[in-house]
């Protein structure tokens, strides 16, 4: 390759180089090609901008490489920069094209300078349709920002470790009886969420390469050896529930109730659902002439569609409902969007003020009853139980071989629980034979 090299011309002294002012670009000696540019002067009054530049001539073509600003790099600095890539130069290398792949380089290092808020966010952002609902995400975000955030969320994601994982999960905080402690230890369900999050957070980071290695958030193997398990740190709260044998004497109460609440959770109780499956439901999701509902992935908890068998007494409640103008909720609220998470709850709430409810308990107690009285009062297997309340049944292996959701064998355990609770709770806690029919 040949290389023209330009004249070599007068070798200027730094306070000659400081005393050039005409904008233009002058040669300053020392090495071929070293100039210095002299911008014109910007209205301010502020002295005119000026830079190094070396001019080369490589294969025929000239070639400019910028090597900085003046006076922040000095002449005797420029000077030995541009010695150096005038060597390189002759060696064949292509200066333009290596300094492009540099700028590239940074560029792309930059852009993989994320912090754990930015990775946070960008993760919430990239599954907001995972969520159940609103309130879910509102809880997710809460989470992160009120225990994460102020640990971690201005650290780069490549350089959090277990130690500051750690720190997240140990920071001191208040206990509801006013003692101060372990996060981990004196909210372990609120903790174990959190460390939930955090590492899918983490994982996400992983996978758009903007961190390498173990997730730091990892349970097993790693933080299992720092931390007690959070299954013994706190007893776990059952909702409160109406036993079975009274929810018979509470379902005539319920009945005389017309509103579109008591008649939610009428719904709720004879098919065993989450409450809010049955807010959420649509007469879309119906299908009368089979007996059977359908609760699409999105208005279920594990995400998963739900078909729920309807016994004749859900038949005779659905066709009793008006359907509100312009809604295709089954259970719509005055205004006809979703009824509102605590509508129930005060439903249940008024009914045990008045003497209608003879113990305290919430809307998704009545999932334990149903659990319970199938477990103590029936003979269908395990599975059939589980599949009922909208569990998954089985490991993975066994639901992998087992594509059915056992519908019809369900049916039958429906039936027998609609007319359990048709009867008085005088007659289910005498004398109570458990039902014997083969599923």
């Amino acid at each position: 390759m040949y290389i023209g090299m330009p004249k070599i011309a007068k070798e200027l002294s730094a306070l000659e180089v400081k005393r050039l002012t005409q904008p233009g670009w002058h040669a300053v000696g020392g090495v071929a090609g070293l100039l210095l540019q002299i911008r014109p002067p910007v209205r301010d009054g502020s002295p005119p901008p000026r830079s190094w530049i070396l001019r080369l001539r490589v294969a025929g073509q000239r070639q400019l490489i910028g090597l900085g600003s003046y006076p922040q790099v000095s002449l005797a600095i420029a000077r030995e920069q541009g010695r150096n890539l005038s060597l390189e130069a002759k060696g064949g290398v292509n200066l333009r094209a290596r300094k492009r792949a540099q700028r590239s380089a940074m560029i792309a290092a930059a852009a993989k300078n994320k912090t754990f808020r930015d990775c946070a966010e960008a993760y919430m952002k990239a599954h907001a349709s995972d969520y159940s609902n609103a309130k879910h995400r509102e809880q997710w975000s809460a989470t992160i920002t009120t225990y994460a955030y102020p640990v971690i969320g201005r650290m780069l994601v490549a350089d959090i470790t277990m130690r500051h994982v750690l720190d997240v999960l140990q920071q001191d905080t208040q206990h509801r009886n006013g003692s101060m402690g372990s996060l981990w230890v004196t909210k372990p369900e609120t903790a174990k969420r959190l460390l939930d999050r955090i590492r899918c957070v983490l994982d996400y980071a992983t996978v758009k390469e903007y961190r390498s290695g173990t997730n730091p958030a990892t349970w097993k193997g790693y933080l299992a050896t720092q931390l007690p398990s959070s299954r013994g740190l706190k007893p776990v709260r059952h909702q409160p529930a109406v036993p079975y044998p009274l929810v018979g004497d509470f379902m005539p109460h319920l009945r005389r109730n017309q509103s579109t609440s008591a008649k939610a959770l009428e719904f709720l109780i004879l098919t065993g659902v989450r409450s809010g499956s049955v807010r959420e439901a649509e007469w879309s999701e119906i299908d009368l002439d089979h007996k059977v509902w359908v609760i699409p992935p999105g208005h279920t908890k594990t995400r998963r569609e739900h078909r729920v068998p309807l016994q004749p007494q859900a038949i005779q409640l659905l066709s009793s409902l008006p359907k509100l103008a312009g809604s295709n909720k089954v259970f719509p609220s005055p205004n006809g969007k979703t009824l509102s998470d605590m509508a129930l709850s005060q439903l249940m709430r008024g009914m045990r003020e008045r003497g209608e409810l003879p113990v305290a308990a919430v809307p998704h107690g009545f999932r334990s009853t149903f659990r319970d009285w199938a477990a103590e009062q029936t003979n269908y297997p395990d599975d059939i139980r589980k599949a009922a309340s909208g569990h998954t049944v089985g490991d993975q292996v066994q639901a992998a071989y087992q594509r059915s959701d056992l519908l019809e064998k369900r049916r039958n355990l429906m039936n027998d629980w609609a007319n359990f609770l048709d009867q008085p709770s005088a007659s289910n806690t005498a004398n109570v034979t458990p039902i014997k029919r083969k599923a």
